[in-house]
């Protein structure tokens, strides 16, 4: 359904000129109908049209819409009787018709026109100075026109090529000049209260939902200037819906042309001001839609609430007998949501027994408190969501399941908790029962004693007897999407907690899953140990510039136990540094603190903005992993809120799931700490700088995290003027092959310092990993020593053992291996191995790489020796580094997967004697 008002000048006739003319309201016995077109003397000031689809619902909303639009315009004289000829003229379209139907409604001075258009105009098209036969008044459709005839002042149809249009006119009653509504004279102690001065705030709302226009009122009642919310959207402002009673959204609150009805505006200090509003969808000078919303105080809500029609037999019945109370709480239709049947109950209830002020309570999911739901006359924001154990308290209303009379609080001081402190005298409360169940608790209060019996007790008890089955009904429903919400929130907070092992993530997870799903701000404390103090890890506000006010103050108060003890526990301590420090900054902005007056100092905003934040309810649940406390999850909500029971258990089932994730995070970093500091440990130191020889070592790890593979390498000094290097590699990958590659690397060292010859060096490196017994691997390994010489070559002594072979590149490009194959460590005990010396001329290079480089595969093809060395001529003239990056670019482009195997390569260049 669409709808939509345009108030102003009569718009123009949607009818097209050839249109046959409507028909007169004539008795229907005549013989010809006498037809007049459509009188243009009264001037449209306001339309509303809609169109419903052609399914049985859209009778009952087609009533709906045009009772709030004539009782909107104040038509509540002629609402009852178009609501029945609407009915029946929607139900010939969409449920005999088959098609949808387009409702519009005209306000003139006179009345209202509404036409109902449907897309069958081919049936039954009346011809001129002929009787209409509008058939039997017992079939079941077709009795539209003969109501037409019997209530409209005038009416008529219409033809189109594609539309068929019935329209009637309803006209006011003759009334009083001026007189709108009107009600009794009323004592002076009976008028509602007010401020000193009614101040009525006026925004105007743009088609897209931002305020155009802010008067001085809005600016007094809210502490916004004009210009700071000019351009906003009022969904910013709008506290919705957290205001009991309210079941549809701001945005499409303002798109209704005309709704009433009561929210909260966030006020420029952080608090929430309950208002009572009166919306008018209005056209501007330009044509474009906008909005009119007119605001008081809520306690001032009658100086704009339209008086509530009640039907002329609503004290009594045809035989004196009072009305189904039913009807007297909820009217009809009944709100479709939980929130706006409470509210509209309390409501109720509060006009029936003529009280200052009502509440509701219901039972928790678990039914062992009371939860306050919906309160009028109150100040409902502090209130809502408090709980009250179901057996605390004196008395009978303690208990909750009888009805009670208090004449006097004052002199049963915490008998109702929700009272306290709010001037309430006097109050009857009644249960809600089900099949003898608890379900809730509905009360009325009034500021004067002694005004309430057991007479009123008990009409309020009948009435909260017919209502509690909906209510129930209405709760349960609730629970239940609440409990399918719960279960998809809580499997997708376990799916992003299981997505990472990083602890920083996964605390800023924590809190911005919480806010604003569960709470309004969240602070995250840490314990690294038994013997730490929780550590302020991380804080979340749902406006962000509140979030380092809020973090300064945390870190400025102890923080809470840690108590391992499941379940959500009250914190004050924030809301109450807060409200102290603000007041103290106050004073001091005042000069009441014994220095001189002065002006309001800059951090009064901020202090006040995050006594506000925190001003609320504030929740600890303890994290808890592997039987140890890590942790806690502090949840707040801002100025007097409350949570709701619900909202904490599911709070803590995600406690419970992020203290795992939590400690899942914390031990992968420390134990990724210990590794990458034990590999680099197995790493060789920097490299020695060479007179005479470039040296460049590229090296990557196989595997995610791992800094040392199997593979290694090292050159280092042996003695004045001699180099020892080595390139090797350890059978396998990961750990296992790391601690041999450690073995081997300092082994080489310690051996060669010692003066020992290449095969001898390698040979004790042999029974060294022979002696590891069932640890030892495989070791493929390429050693030698080099020592530059004063022409300007470099004499090298080598050991291949089971390693690829060294290349060696030519100033003229040719390449060729530099050493002879030899068996491999770490298998035979009785090794014989021997050295080759090659010579390395200026300009030539020597390259060393592992089986990594060598045995790259991409499908079938490997790179292999032949590979490399083709990539090797093309280095003639490089320096080491270019060399060594030329062929890892090479490996890497060979093939598109990721390397699976370790690899290193050690590149040597003696610098040409004119080149370099």
């Amino acid at each position: 359904m669409t709808t939509g008002l345009i108030p102003g000048g009569q718009p123009p006739d949607p009818r097209p000129t050839g249109a046959l003319p409507q028909q007169r309201r004539e008795p229907v016995g005549q013989a010809a109908q006498h037809v007049e077109n459509r009188s243009r003397s009264s001037v449209i000031t306001a339309r509303a049209a809609a169109s419903f689809e052609p399914v049985g619902r859209s009778v009952a909303s087609a009533r709906s819409f045009v009772r709030d639009t004539l009782q909107g315009w104040g038509f509540a004289d002629i609402v009852d009787d178009a609501v029945v000829l609407t009915s029946e003229l929607v139900t010939n379209a969409v449920v005999h018709a088959g098609t949808s139907a387009d409702v519009l409604c005209l306000r003139s001075d006179e009345g209202a026109r509404i036409e109902v258009a449907d897309r069958y105009p081919e049936r039954e098209i009346p011809l001129q100075a002929t009787a209409i036969n509008m058939g039997s008044p017992d079939r079941e459709g077709g009795r539209g026109l003969q109501l037409c005839a019997a209530l409209a002042g005038r009416w008529g149809v219409e033809y189109t090529p594609t539309h068929k249009t019935v329209w009637f006119q309803l006209d006011l009653p003759a009334r009083a000049v001026g007189t709108r509504a009107a009600g009794p004279a009323l004592p002076s102690e009976l008028l509602p209260l007010a401020d000193g001065r009614v101040r009525v705030a006026v925004i105007q709302i743009d088609r897209t939902g931002h305020i155009t226009a802010w008067n001085e009122d809005a600016e007094e009642l809210f502490g916004y200037p004009a210009e700071q919310v000019t351009g906003k959207p009022l969904t910013d402002l709008a506290a919705w819906p957290h205001t009991p009673g309210t079941s549809t959204g701001i945005a499409e609150a303002l798109r209704l042309s005309r709704w009433e009805g009561s929210y909260g505006i966030r006020a420029a200090s952080g608090r929430v001001t309950p208002v009572y509003a009166s919306h008018l969808r209005v056209r501007d000078t330009g044509g474009e839609p906008s909005t009119v919303c007119l605001l008081v105080r809520d306690h001032e809500r009658a100086v704009l609430q339209t008086p509530q029609r009640v039907p002329a037999d609503s004290s009594t019945g045809s035989e004196g007998q009072s009305t189904d109370p039913f009807e007297v709480f909820i009217g009809s239709p009944a709100p479709d949501d939980l929130d706006g049947l409470l509210q509209r109950t309390v409501e109720r209830a509060r006009d029936m027994l003529d009280g200052d002020s009502a509440f509701l309570l219901l039972a928790t999911d678990d039914e062992t408190e009371l939860e306050v739901r919906a309160s009028t006359g109150l100040p409902s924001a502090r209130q809502r969501f408090a709980r009250v154990p179901v057996e605390a308290g004196p008395g009978r209303y303690g208990s909750a399941r009888m009805p009670a009379v208090h004449d006097d609080l004052t002199a049963v001081p915490g008998a109702v908790p929700l009272l306290n402190g709010t001037g309430m005298r006097s109050v009857v409360t009644v249960p809600l029962k089900v099949e003898g169940r608890l379900t809730g608790s509905l009360g009325v209060a009034a500021e004067a004693p002694a005004r309430y019996s057991n007479e009123e007790a008990l009409r309020l008890q009948f009435a909260a007897d017919r209502i509690a089955l909906a209510v129930e009904s209405a709760r349960l429903g609730e629970l239940e999407r609440l409990r399918r919400g719960s279960l998809s929130f809580l499997v997708e907070a376990s799916d992003l907690l299981a997505g990472t092992l990083d602890r920083d993530q996964t605390l800023a997870l924590m809190a911005q899953m919480t806010v604003p799903t569960l709470a309004t701000w969240c602070a995250v404390y840490t314990i690294a140990d038994q013997a730490s103090e929780p550590y302020l890890s991380y804080v979340l506000h749902e406006d962000e510039e509140l979030i380092d006010g809020i973090k300064s103050l945390l870190s400025k108060v102890p923080p809470p136990d840690p108590v391992p003890t499941p379940g959500a526990r009250v914190w004050t301590t924030p809301s109450e540094v807060a409200h102290q420090a603000a007041l103290r900054s106050s004073m001091r902005s005042l000069g009441l603190s014994g220095s001189p007056t002065r002006q309001v100092t800059p951090g009064i905003g901020p202090t006040l903005a995050t006594a506000s934040a925190v001003g609320g309810e504030t929740v600890v649940l303890p994290l808890v992993a592997r039987n140890r406390v890590i942790g806690m999850l502090t949840l707040g909500k801002p100025t007097d809120e409350h949570f709701r029971q619900e909202i904490l258990e599911l709070a803590e089932d995600l406690s419970r799931r992020a203290a795992l994730a939590l400690d899942n995070a914390r031990l992968y970093s420390e134990r990724t700490a210990i590794s990458q500091s034990l590999q680099r440990s197995l790493l060789p130191p920097e490299l020695p700088l060479i007179d005479g020889v470039e040296v460049e070592v590229i090296y990557r790890a196989a595997g995610e995290g791992n800094e040392v593979g199997g593979d290694f390498y090292d050159v280092f000094p042996i003695r004045d003027g001699a180099y020892g290097f080595a390139i090797g590699d350890v059978c396998g990958t990961g750990p296992n092959a790391a601690a041999v590659t450690g073995l081997a690397r300092h082994a080489l060292r310690l051996l060669a310092r010692e003066g020992l010859s290449g095969p001898t060096v390698l040979e004790r490196l042999n029974s060294a990993i022979l002696d590891e017994g069932a640890r030892s691997r495989f070791l493929t390994l390429l050693y030698g020593e080099m020592r530059p010489q004063e022409d300007g070559s470099a004499e090298l002594k080598v050991v291949c053992a089971g390693h690829p072979l060294p290349l060696r590149l030519r100033q003229d490009g040719s390449v060729e291996p530099a050493a002879e194959p030899q068996p491999l460590l770490g298998v035979i005990e009785d090794l014989e191995l021997y050295e080759q010396t090659i010579t390395l001329d200026p300009g030539d290079v020597l390259l060393c790489v592992t089986d990594g480089v060598t045995e790259r595969r991409e499908g079938a093809r490997m790179l292999g020796d032949d590979g490399l060395a083709d990539v090797l001529t093309t280095c003639t003239g490089l320096t080491a580094g270019a060399v060594a990056a030329r062929i890892m670019r090479a490996v890497e482009r060979f093939a598109s997967d990721a390397p699976s195997d370790d690899m290193a390569i050690l590149a040597m260049r003696v610098p040409g004697l004119h080149n370099d």
